[in-house]
């Protein structure tokens, strides 16, 4: 996840920090002002979110009178990001606070073979790590990028596309499961619900299916029809839904070849809504830079660090591969070539180039459609 930057706080400055532990019941709330040895710990536990979040801020308002902290206090909220999203950090936003959505997996916690652990250990240790990130500790946590309302609603409609796929999947994999208990290797696709019906598909001795299973398989064939109609109309309107800029860069992305209609839309909605400022940040977003362990005589190779988006991780590595074979003749198949050209058989060593191919090709898509710079020596689909 991409790390959001903001103004450091000096020491001179009147600071209220607030973590928020969430929980379906209650929320733990920690405040500290750096003035004091213990934070002050409060549970609220309405049962409606707005109940909940008007009470946090009325909580905020008797903290600053009761501490005499001034009207200028500068106050920052944080939370561990994760199913709530983030709903909390733009409401926050709207009634003039700074809030913060926190990577929960950056929060590093005691390597000890049992440690204590509850939703107010956790409040006071968030509120601490607050303090300390605000007065300029950067790496004792990270902070997400939150995306725009917009973005994060655009990230549906590839996520929805790809659930139905799998579903479709799923279907047809229970009634080949189903057919194979009774000695049955009919396939499943086309008009198999037309054969079911019909009496075509049999045992292996050519006895009709059991009843039951029939039944069974006939439920599994209309909820199969179902889906597969949502995914249709979904992809009969896809670019409709899409605003016009990002409409375009899809058409951008989809020029080049190896890169398919389908490929640019996903990658679009799901990595380049960002603003990057590096080539580096474009890695790390993606997780497929090197996580070495050098420590003394130890010199170990992690792998690839494989945080952020997995579903873009995987999508890219699929990329790479279709990148070397429609773009043979580009810089970077070229560079894949040189480096796999003496490992015979060996498949491992390509399987580890492949993630360093989609790493640079990552970048170079991105430089593409930020700056027009096609990728060296990489053909354009003709018009």
């Amino acid at each position: 996840m991409l790390q959001t930057q903001f103004n450091d706080t000096t020491s001179t400055s009147t600071l209220l920090a607030v973590s928020l532990e969430l929980a379906k019941n209650s929320w733990k709330v920690a405040f500290q002002d750096g003035r004091r040895d213990r934070p002050s710990l409060h549970a609220i536990s309405d049962l409606q979110p707005l109940a909940r979040l008007e009470a946090l801020l009325a909580l905020i308002h008797s903290m600053l009178l009761k501490w005499k902290l001034p009207e200028s206090t500068r106050v920052v909220l944080c939370y561990e990001c994760g199913q709530d999203g983030f709903w909390i950090t733009r409401a926050l936003a709207d009634r003039g606070y700074e809030a913060l959505a926190i990577d929960a997996a950056s929060i590093e916690v005691s390597r000890q073979s049992k440690r204590a652990k509850t939703d107010r250990l956790d409040a006071i240790k968030l509120v601490t790590r607050l303090m300390s990130w605000l007065h300029g500790d950067r790496g004792c946590m990270r902070v997400v990028h939150v995306p725009k309302l917009r973005d994060e609603g655009l990230r549906q409609l590839a996520r929805e596309r790809g659930e139905l796929q799998k579903e479709c999947q799923q279907h047809r994999d229970r009634m080949r499961k189903l057919l194979r208990t009774e000695g049955c290797w009919d396939n499943v696709q086309g008009n198999f619900a037309q054969r079911l019906k019909d009496g075509e598909v049999t045992t292996y001795d050519g006895q009709p299916l059991q009843p039951l299973l029939m039944r069974r398989l006939e439920q599994e064939c209309l909820r199969l029809a179902q889906v597969e109609a949502q995914f249709a109309k979904l992809e009969s309107e896809f670019l409709e839904l899409l605003p016009e800029d990002v409409r375009g860069r899809v058409r951008q992305l989809s020029q080049l070849k190896g890169i398919g209609l389908v490929s640019a839309e996903r990658l679009v909605l799901e990595l380049f809504w960002r603003d990057f400022h590096n080539r580096r940040e474009v890695g790390a977003c993606v997780g497929l830079v090197p996580q070495p362990f050098d420590s003394g005589e130890s010199h170990v190779d992690q792998g690839i660090s494989k945080q952020g988006n997995r579903r873009v991780r995987a999508l890219l590595v699929e990329m790479a591969w279709f990148w070397l074979r429609y773009q043979g003749n580009s810089a970077l198949a070229q560079w894949f070539i040189k480096r796999t050209s003496g490992s015979g058989p060996n498949k491992r060593i390509r399987r580890i180039v492949i993630v360093a191919v989609a790493r640079k090709l990552t970048i170079a898509l991105w430089r593409y459609l930020t700056a027009g710079e096609i990728p060296k020596g990489a053909e354009l689909r003709a018009c």
